[in-house]
């Protein structure tokens, strides 16, 4: 991403009995496998479901303006 932030919604404990078809789909992955080997990080002992949601970055505020005047004679 190129702007912006994530924010973390939740983070919770899993097991693999709970990596179903339908969230691989909803996280994105063609199916669990697809998941899988892309989630899959060392002996895979701890596993975690972490929900969250992208922050588009703000408009970009102008910056001052230079203001000249002419003064009357």
């Amino acid at each position: 991403m190129e702007e912006g932030e994530i924010e973390v919604d939740s983070i919770e404990p899993i097991g693999f009995p709970d990596i179903t078809p339908e969230l691989a789909r909803a996280s994105g992955f063609l199916g669990v496998l697809d998941l899988l080997k892309v989630a899959k990080h060392g002996n895979g002992e701890n596993i975690y479901l972490i929900r969250f949601h992208y922050i588009r970055p703000r408009a970009k505020r102008p910056g001052p303006r230079a203001s000249v005047q002419a003064a009357g004679s």
